[in-house]
């Protein structure tokens, strides 16, 4: 994706999210049903015509695992239904394409790929692996999608990829009862969020959860902190590898990263236990314990709510968000999403890619909550709450005018994999903020490895 997103208008958006989430507004566990079902009607007059696929088997993979896994499967349950078809969800493991080269190279690739990198799409089709999508969700995605998500499933101007799942990625969660106690407001600059936070500490609490176990989170931290001190023209520069990581620009985004990461109170666990701490335990320990939590702030985009649903606090009353603080004039707006892509030529993967497209498919996870669709038809009043509600108004509403991560337009081997490229040297620097000048040459050497510079 090479267009950017409209800082100003997205991040006044927002704005009015964390508005709504300090009057209350409702939490997204309490309209679940066992197995992430809701109570919503689900009845309503099908948007989609499916093919009878009556005794076929459909395999698909993708990462998701507890919660994401359990709605996710309820959206091929309805498939199901409609089709006759039989679908098994398949585990993957990062990197994707690591696992999707494994079960191709064994002769059991699965059907469908759920693939959460612009990056990895074009691996895949490089490596001839994916499939063009069909007319019928060909014709789902013009009618329910602005042109830039049709864009991102692209690859030289055929379509491989359908987004079915999208994410704003600029958002910090607090639990309130630790920001009463410490008498903190929400800061709306990168300097007032360090005083906050210095502020949370004065009053006991550790102020910041960070997930340092999953590298994918510290580039999320970098890329919001760039896109809003260097603005957007870097960020495009720097996500196609147009100017290295050795630029004056990503020495003033990491030294600005450094002003949290180098002072180890400020860090639930400090350094070290943010490298021991997983996504996922990074948001429950920050809405666990009452007003004494782990930690009372955690990173992360609106997925986050999926979390929480597994504690005890309510969104928009114990658990409430605001933007990313502004490091430059605006708050930054990063996305990310997950594409289906099939890998068989076949009527099944096909017809699944046409449902993932539908207004119906995504109705049925944005009820379960965790969820938000680049779907412009997918009728807003099916979200759990006004958080969930607004982010996902003001993601549509931002038509073509958004900007998606940038790790995730890298090359999966710079921006997608465990353990080595962006992820592995930003936690080097989690743990040693200091060497700012030592991260920079090692991520353009790996950069231009990866980019084949």
């Amino acid at each position: 994706m090479r267009t950017t997103l409209s800082l100003r208008r997205a991040a006044l958006a927002l704005t009015a999210v964390g508005a709504l989430a300090l009057t209350g507004c409702g939490d997204g566990g309490d309209a679940k049903k066992s197995g992430g079902g809701t109570d919503k009607d689900t009845d309503s007059a099908p948007t989609v015509t499916l093919p009878k696929l009556d005794g076929e088997n459909i395999s698909v993979a993708a990462v998701w695992t507890g919660p994401e896994q359990a709605n996710f499967t309820e959206v091929l349950g309805e498939f199901e239904k409609r089709t006759g078809a039989k679908v098994s969800f398949v585990p993957a493991q990062d990197p994707i394409v690591n696992f999707l080269g494994t079960k191709i190279a064994g002769g059991e690739p699965p059907d469908v790929a759920m693939i959460p990198q612009v990056g990895a799409i074009q691996q895949a089709v490089a490596k001839k692996w994916a499939k063009a999508v069909g007319e019928e969700a060909k014709a789902q995605l013009t009618k329910n999608y602005a042109k830039v998500w049709q864009d991102l499933g692209a690859v030289d101007g055929t379509q491989y990829g359908v987004y079915f799942k999208a994410a704003n990625k600029s958002l910090i969660w607090y639990n309130a009862a630790a920001f009463d106690n410490a008498g903190a407001s929400e800061p709306k600059t990168w300097k007032d969020f360090i005083t906050t936070a210095e502020t949370i500490s004065a009053s006991g609490v550790t102020p910041v959860s960070v997930a340092g176990a999953d590298g994918w989170t510290l580039t999320d931290w970098f890329e919001n902190v760039y896109l809003s001190q260097a603005g957007p023209e870097k960020y495009d520069q720097l996500a196609k590898h147009e100017i290295p990581w050795t630029d004056p620009s990503v020495k003033d985004a990491l030294t600005t990263l450094a002003e949290l990461f180098g002072k180890p109170e400020l860090i639930a666990g400090g350094a070290d236990g943010a490298l021991q701490t997983e996504f996922p335990a990074s948001v429950t320990q920050t809405f666990t314990g009452g007003d004494q939590p782990k930690g009372a702030m955690v990173f992360e985009g609106d997925f986050v709510s999926i979390n929480i649903a597994q504690t005890e606090a309510k969104i928009g009353t114990d658990a409430k968000v605001f933007p990313f603080p502004a490091v430059g004039a605006d708050s930054p707006v990063v996305t990310g999403g997950d594409a289906a892509v099939a890998l068989k030529d076949s009527k099944g993967a096909q017809a699944l890619l046409t449902w993932l497209a539908s207004a119906d498919a995504a109705k049925i996870w944005a009820e379960a909550g965790g969820f938000i669709s680049p779907n412009k038809n997918l009728d807003s009043a099916a979200y759990p709450n006004e958080v969930q509600r607004t982010m996902a108004e003001a993601l549509v509403a931002a038509g073509d005018d958004v900007r998606f991560d940038m790790s995730d337009q890298a090359p999966q081997s710079f921006g997608g994999t465990p353990g080595k490229g962006q992820w592995k040297i930003l936690q080097d620097f989690l743990k040693n903020p200091k060497d700012i000048a030592g991260a920079q040459q090692k991520l353009e050497s790996e950069a231009a490895k990866a980019y084949k510079s």
